[in-house]
């Protein structure tokens, strides 16, 4: 019986993946719209969609992707700082490249699309957007996407659609050349976090990592560009 229940506990956990990517990925289709301004919604669905696949699942508090009783333990696993340290230098060499390639053009495109959900004047309510805004997209395209895929579809397969849908997300109007390449740079992080939670277990982990690419990124424009 106990068997049979758990079984049952990750047919609905299938089922309800698959209805929040879904759904997930039809509002970041709405992208296409340039007066559509619904795309962003996708990370409160996979926030949503996390907490009630855990909670359907029945998922043990030891096995959930969201944990904070861990975060030693997981941060000391095989591998987990050195990818979580990568997106800095990422970060660092895209905004180089992309000055190089695009002059200003880039980081003045890349500070436009994070001025639109950041408060650049106001640096404590700054900070506070920038851990909260990857906390939320850790949980929806890691703990959610990413992690509950895994339980259908190969790791690679999962992280690759996650990272498309990610980088989807970002997209902000400019010229095509410079939003290709700022999409591409976000699709690389994003293969980045997803490797972070794979060898961590823990979107708390990849938050860590994210905060920090984002935050050294911003310093290094605002210091030299």
């Amino acid at each position: 019986m106990k068997d049979q229940q758990v079984t049952e506990n990750n047919k609905k956990g299938v089922v309800l993946t698959m209805i929040g990517a879904a759904i997930m990925i039809l509002l970041t289709v709405t992208k296409v719209v340039p007066s559509s301004k619904i795309a962003g919604y996708s990370v409160f669905v996979g926030i949503a969609f996390f907490f009630i696949a855990e909670a359907v699942g029945k998922t043990p508090r030891s096995e959930s992707g969201l944990r904070f009783h861990t975060i030693v333990e997981d941060i000391k696993k095989p591998g987990v700082i050195l990818w979580m340290l990568l997106p800095i230098m990422s970060g660092i060499v895209t905004l180089v490249v992309g000055n190089l390639i695009f002059s200003g053009e880039f980081v003045a495109h890349e500070m436009g699309r994070a001025g639109s959900i950041l408060s650049f004047d106001k640096i404590a309510l700054l900070i506070g957007q920038v851990i909260i805004a990857a906390f939320g997209e850790e949980i929806a395209y890691r703990g959610f996407l990413l992690g509950k895929g895994m339980k259908i579809l190969p790791f690679w397969l999962c992280a690759i659609v996650s990272s498309l849908i990610f980088a989807a997300g970002h997209i902000a109007p400019g010229n095509i050349g410079v939003v290709l390449y700022d999409v591409a740079g976000v699709f690389i992080d994003s293969l980045i976090f997803s490797m972070v939670y794979r060898k961590s277990g823990n979107c708390v982990i990849s938050t860590f990592s994210h905060i920090l690419g984002n935050a050294i990124s911003l310093a290094v424009a605002f210091a030299f560009f």
